[in-house]
C-alpha cells in the first residue's frame, strides 16, 4: 500500500481536482453609461517600471523583509514572436510576473479557437505560479466596438447591454474549461478616460493627427513599424478592422478615435463625442494594471498583425519607455485545414461542443497540440480525448477509493521499477513544461505512473481475491 501511496502521490500536483468541481459564477463590474467621463479607481497590480520598489495594488512592497516571494525553481524558455526564438524568462521583477493576454469581442458565443487562446494562457498562468512566481494576469473585454455595434442594431438592443451579457457568457465558459480567473478583467467602457489620455499624449507627441473628429496614427512617424510581424508598411491594406478612409495620410494609419455616429454609443472628448479605436484599448489598459513596461503580452497568432503591431506603435509613441519583453502567440485552430473564424463562418462554439463531450476532453484535447502548431478540429480527436480523460480520471478515482480504505501516510518498500516511474514523470513534467510549454510530451509521459498505478491496484486486488478464496477453502476444510 506504502508504493500505491507514493506512486499516487505526486499525480497531486498535476491532476485535475484542482480544478473548480463545480460551476461558478464570476460577478462582473456592474457598466454606468449616466457619466461616461467618470474615472474609474485604477489598482495597478504592481510597476514593473520600478524593479526596487515593486507595486502590489497600488501598495509599496518592502522587499528587504520577509514578505518578497520566493525564487522561481526552475528555468523557463519561452518562444518570442519578436525576436522569432526561444528565450529564457526573465522577469522585470523579480518573482513577479506581469501578464496581459487580448481577450474577446463580446458580440456572440465563444468558439473553440477562443478556447485555445484562453485554455492555453491559462496554462502557462498556472505554470508560472507552479514555478513560484506571482502572477497579475489581465485579460480585457472589448464591449465597444463596431461588430458589438452592428450585431446590437439588427437585435434592436444597446450595445453596452449586448456586450455585458456575451460577457457574461464568456464567462461561463472559462468555468466549464476550468481556467482560472484573471487578476483583472477590464472592459473598454470602463476605461475611456484612461484611453484618452493616451491618445492625448501621443498627439502632443506628433505621433497622430486629427480629421473631423477622428485621431489616426500616423504610422510613417514611427520606423519600428513591423518589427513584431515582419511586415510593411503597405502590407496594413484595408480589410478586416482597417477601415478605407480616404481622409488618412497614408492608408496604413490607423483610427485611435472615431467620432460618433447616429445611434452609436459614445463619450465626449477633446475632439468632439465619439468611442475609441480597436487597438488603443489594450494599449490603455494594459498600461493601466501592468505599467507601459511589463513581461508577457500573449493572443492568437491571428493579433500579430495588425493588432498588436499597432499596439507596440502606440504604446512606444504614448511613452518612450514602453516595453514587453514577451510576445507569445498560439497557432490556429482549423477546420479542413482552414482558420476556424466567425467571418469565414467555419467555426464550433464552445456551447455546442461541450453539449456534447465532457469540457475537460475539449480542455485536453487543445493541449494535446504544441500551442504554436496549428490543432485540425476532428470528431475522432474528440472522442479520443474523451477516452483518454476518463481513462485519467477512472484511475484516480479507483485509487482514492483503495486509499480511502488504509491509513495513506503508511510507507512501505517501493520497489526500484516503480521508483524509477516517479521520478522519470516528474523531471519530464518540469523538463517539458519548461521547454516552452510543451503540454504534449507531459502527456505522454503521464501515461507511465498512471499505468503503474492501475498494475499496483490489479495487483492488490488479485492478492485479496487469492486471499479470501484462500480463506474459504481452509473453512470448507
Amino acid at each position: 500500500m506504502g508504493t500505491l501511496v507514493t506512486c499516487y502521490k505526486p499525480l497531486l500536483s498535476i491532476r485535475f481536482s484542482s480544478f473548480p468541481s463545480s460551476l461558478r459564477t464570476f460577478q462582473l463590474r456592474t457598466h454606468s453609461s449616466n457619466n461616461p467621463r467618470r474615472r474609474n479607481p485604477i489598482r495597478r497590480c504592481f510597476s514593473s517600471l520600478s524593479p526596487s520598489q515593486p507595486l502590489i495594488n497600488g501598495k509599496s512592497v518592502d522587499k528587504t523583509n520577509g514578505n518578497q516571494p520566493a525564487s522561481p525553481s526552475t528555468e523557463l524558455w519561452l518562444h518570442n514572436t519578436m525576436s522569432k526564438k526561444k528565450e529564457v524568462f526573465k522577469p522585470k521583477v523579480e518573482g513577479k510576473v506581469g501578464m496581459y493576454v487580448c481577450g474577446v469581442t463580446a458580440y456572440d458565443l465563444s468558439h473553440i479557437g477562443h478556447a485555445r487562446v484562453y485554455v492555453i494562457f491559462d496554462v502557462l498562468y498556472r505554470y508560472l505560479k507552479h514555478l513560484g512566481y506571482e502572477v497579475c494576469y489581465v485579460r480585457n473585454f472589448t464591449d465597444v466596438d463596431d461588430k458589438i455595434i452592428a450585431r446590437a442594431n439588427e437585435l434592436g438592443e444597446d450595445p453596452i447591454s449586448l456586450s455585458r451579457r456575451y460577457c457574461d457568457e464568456f464567462n461561463q465558459d472559462m468555468v466549464h474549461l476550468h481556467c482560472l480567473p484573471p487578476s483583472v478583467e477590464p472592459r473598454v467602457s470602463d476605461h475611456v478616460p484612461q484611453i484618452i489620455d493616451m491618445i492625448k499624449q501621443i498627439l502632443d507627441n506628433g505621433y497622430a493627427y486629427r480629421v473631423e473628429g477622428d485621431v489616426f496614427f500616423s504610422v510613417e512617424k514611427f520606423p519600428d513599424y513591423g518589427q513584431l510581424s515582419g511586415r510593411k508598411v503597405e502590407d496594413n491594406r484595408a480589410g478586416e478592422r482597417v477601415a478605407v478612409d480616404s481622409r488618412k495620410r497614408n492608408p496604413a494609419d490607423f483610427a485611435l478615435w472615431k467620432s460618433t455616429k447616429e445611434g452609436e454609443p459614445f463619450w465626449e472628448s477633446p475632439w468632439g463625442p465619439g468611442r475609441p479605436g480597436w487597438h488603443i484599448e489594450c494599449s490603455a489598459m494594459s498600461a493601466a494594471y501592468l505599467g507601459h513596461s511589463f513581461d508577457i503580452h500573449g493572443g492568437g497568432m491571428d493579433l500579430v498583425f495588425p493588432h498588436h503591431e499597432n499596439e507596440i506603435a502606440q504604446s512606444c509613441a504614448a511613452c518612450k519607455h514602453s516595453n514587453i519583453s514577451y510576445w507569445i502567440h498560439n497557432g490556429f485552430v482549423t477546420v479542413d485545414s482552414e482558420k476556424m473564424s466567425k467571418s469565414l463562418g467555419n467555426f464550433f462554439t464552445i456551447r455546442q461542443v461541450i453539449d456534447l463531450y465532457h469540457p475537460l476532453a475539449l480542455r485536453l484535447f487543445l493541449i494535446g497540440t504544441h500551442y504554436r502548431s496549428p490543432i485540425n478540429y476532428s470528431d475522432v480527436l474528440l472522442e479520443s480525448a474523451s477516452e483518454r480523460i476518463f481513462y485519467i480520471y477512472q484511475t484516480l478515482h479507483d485509487c482514492e477509493n483503495a486509499l480511502s480504505q488504509h491509513d495513506t501516510r503508511l510507507q512501505g518498500f517501493i520497489p526500484p521499477e516503480t521508483s524509477n516511474v516517479i521520478n522519470k514523470f516528474h523531471n519530464d513534467f518540469l523538463v517539458s513544461m519548461s521547454d516552452d510549454l510543451h503540454t504534449p510530451v507531459v502527456l505522454a509521459a503521464l501515461s507511465d505512473p498512471l499505468k503503474t498505478i492501475n498494475d499496483l491496484l490489479h495487483t492488490r486486488e488479485e492478492a485479496s481475491n487469492a486471499h479470501r478464496i484462500s480463506g474459504c477453502s481452509r473453512k470448507d476444510n
